[in-house]
């Protein structure tokens, strides 16, 4: 029996860092939804083919939307995916009390619009992409997106059943510790079962990633000499500032655990990297072993896109468009794990944007003393007092 036809219309496509991924799991795109300009240019520019949908808001589109104009019937669509704006679901926004509104916060509207689309389509399939906030912590939007969809299947007569899982895509072959919330529901209440690791005990590793790239990065800090990026070259690879405090190895420049984790945070050769930021700040990490920030193709491999995957629009754009992606490897490992589950879709060979491991050993970097000008900050500095007590440590009389 001839297998069905794979379609997914995705929802804030981003650059197409998801869709990427499953296309390479087979599935036929036939329409992105995003509204960002520099993201479309990006998505336009790398596939010409596929559809941006008009108007490009989820909340308009999704009233506009039907399945004849994309080509297909209702309950035909194999799949609907989207990871919606995170930002009020991440760790900051968790700790913020000024950022705990979760759904309530005015960046969630989006997620009428993608429910929207799933009573008008009745997709076989609808996958959600984000941060582990997004279904855990105090502002989780689990509940009410279960309730979203027992309204449609008594609306529809459908069965979607929501089942999620928390993965970290280094488990899976990406180059990057990048843990997602992954949700699935299936029209007709199958469950869906997370593809199990295939890398958790041997990651494809920043070197296996980056060692094959040669490109000039000699000006990728030229604009920020005389700062905190000056103090690199003494922190070692895989370590952040903690380096220079009391506990470290180094000068006690800081207090223990008075900056954020990623604060002149470097990558380790031999693991995989830290999580890549869409909007860091001048000294958030994670930055090359060779005391420099990541260069675009370095950040585009250590997603699984492939290096030569256009990005439009200005440096902060790209950068964004970058760090919001989902690597694209981690898609195609769970597009064929839907494929596989719900459509009799078999799968013997490796995915294919599978990063391969170096051919050559990482060589040892060297570490270098710190600038005599930051001598002046050496001292006893105070500790963070502890978790929930704030970002600095208390002041002592």
């Amino acid at each position: 029996m001839a297998k069905s036809r794979l379609t997914v219309l995705s929802a804030f496509s981003g650059f197409g860092g998801l869709d990427l991924g499953l296309e390479s799991a087979g599935f036929e795109n036939v329409g992105c939804i995003e509204h960002d300009d520099a993201a479309r240019a990006s998505l336009a520019s790398n596939r010409p083919n596929w559809r941006l949908l008009e108007p490009h808001d989820i909340s308009s589109v999704s009233s506009s939307v039907t399945a004849r104009s994309l080509g297909l019937r209702r309950r035909e669509l194999s799949l609907l995916a989207g990871g919606p704006p995170c930002q009020p679901f991440s760790k900051a926004a968790q700790w913020s009390r000024s950022g705990r509104r979760g759904l309530k916060d005015p960046r969630s509207e989006c997620l009428r619009g993608f429910f929207l689309l799933v009573e008008r389509l009745l997709p076989k399939v609808v996958m959600i992409e984000n941060v582990s906030g997004f279904v855990k912590g105090n502002r989780s939007a689990l509940l009410s997106l279960q309730r979203r969809l027992q309204r449609i299947n008594r609306k529809e007569r459908t069965n979607y059943r929501l089942t999620w899982s928390i993965l970290d895509a280094a488990d899976y072959g990406v180059p990057q510790h990048r843990e997602r919330a992954i949700l699935v529901a299936h029209r007709d209440g199958k469950m869906f079962t997370a593809p199990s690791p295939t890398h958790r005990d041997r990651p494809i590793t920043a070197w296996d990633a980056l060692s094959s790239l040669h490109e000039d990065a000699k000006s990728v800090n030229e604009n920020h000499r005389g700062t905190w990026l000056d103090l690199l070259p003494s922190i070692p690879e895989g370590r952040n500032y903690l380096w220079h405090t009391s506990r470290g190895g180094g000068l006690p420049l800081f207090g223990y655990r008075t900056r954020y984790w990623s604060f002149l945070l470097k990558l380790a050769k031999d693991r995989p990297a830290w999580t890549l930021a869409a909007q860091p700040g001048p000294y958030t990490g994670p930055f090359h072993w060779e005391n420099r920030r990541l260069t675009e193709a370095e950040a585009l491999q250590l997603q699984s896109i492939p290096k030569d995957w256009i990005v439009k629009g200005t440096g902060i754009d790209r950068i964004r468009q970058i760090g919001n992606a989902t690597p694209s490897l981690l898609a195609e490992v769970l597009g064929r794990a839907i494929a596989g589950q719900f459509f009799g879709y078999t799968f013997t060979d490796a995915p294919k944007l599978l990063i391969g491991r170096a051919t050559s050993a990482a060589p040892f970097t060297s570490t270098r003393e710190p600038p005599s000008t930051f001598n002046h900050l050496v001292g006893d500095w105070p500790d963070h007092p502890g978790a929930g007590k704030g970002p600095r440590p208390l002041l002592v009389a």
